[in-house]
């Protein structure tokens, strides 16, 4: 059964809730804003957003709260944006689409963020299955033409777990590169690590620059190791930090 509550009515209850948790009243919440370069999210604005207002036949219109409103709001409460509108363990249930039913926040999170593929239709014995129409002409359906442009938020995590890796493993060896000459072979052995934590990068680094990604600035060090190593299938696809 569909549900009247929209996301706006969500973020509006969590608005509310963080600047209570925070301490803050309405004209603590709109100085942030102004902080933020909003200043024209004020406090009757933020009354608006909060409570609602009298509208035509009397019933209660809220002041919509815009993308760019998101994130001022959510940085000046301190809370993640995305938890305005899908708040994690205060509610059992957030709206979708009018259409559809509402599901866990949790759920409809990873919809959010690309790591599920949404599921809208009603459950069909019992589960919820994607949508397999094909989209007008080109031949996808609409669930692989999700996959494609959710791709990207599965490849910047894995870069960034892989950056750190390498990270890590750079440092252990030039720490053992200054060691005295007796731990040599400790020197070779996490130099080897770090050349190996390195490919595995490039390797992630390849993978992206086939998705037509742009990739984050590394290290001119690794750069020029990948590159004399012939790690990269690429080169040019990576660019050195900038130095501060």
């Amino acid at each position: 059964m569909h549900s009247h509550q929209t996301a706006g009515d969500v973020v509006a209850a969590q608005i509310r809730r963080h600047r209570e948790r925070l301490g803050m009243n309405r004209n603590d919440l709109a100085a942030e804003c102004a902080r933020l370069g909003r200043p024209d999210i004020t406090y009757a604005v933020i009354v608006s957003i909060e409570t609602g207002r009298a509208g035509g036949e009397g019933k209660q219109r809220r002041r919509p709260v815009t993308v760019d409103d998101l994130l001022v709001l959510g940085l000046a409460l301190a809370t993640p944006p995305l938890l305005l509108m899908l708040p994690l363990g205060s509610e059992t249930t957030v709206p979708t689409v009018p259409a559809a039913d509402p599901r866990d926040p949790y759920t409809v999170w990873q919809w959010m963020t690309g790591e599920a593929t949404p599921t809208l239709d009603s459950p069909l014995d019992g589960r919820y299955v994607t949508d397999s129409r094909q989209i007008a002409a080109s031949g996808q359906t609409w669930s692989a033409a999700w996959a494609t442009a959710a791709y990207p938020a599965s490849l910047y995590p894995e870069f960034e777990r892989r950056r750190f890796a390498v990270t890590k493993a750079h440092r252990r060896a030039m720490k053992a590169g200054d060691e005295p000459v007796r731990d040599k072979e400790r020197a070779t052995d996490t130099r080897q690590d770090y050349f190996e934590h390195l490919e595995q990068l490039a390797y992630h680094i390849d993978d992206m620059t086939r998705a037509g990604l742009t990739i984050p600035r590394l290290p001119a060090i690794w750069i020029e190791d990948m590159k004399g190593l012939a790690m990269l299938d690429n080169p040019d696809s990576v660019t050195p930090e900038e130095d501060d």
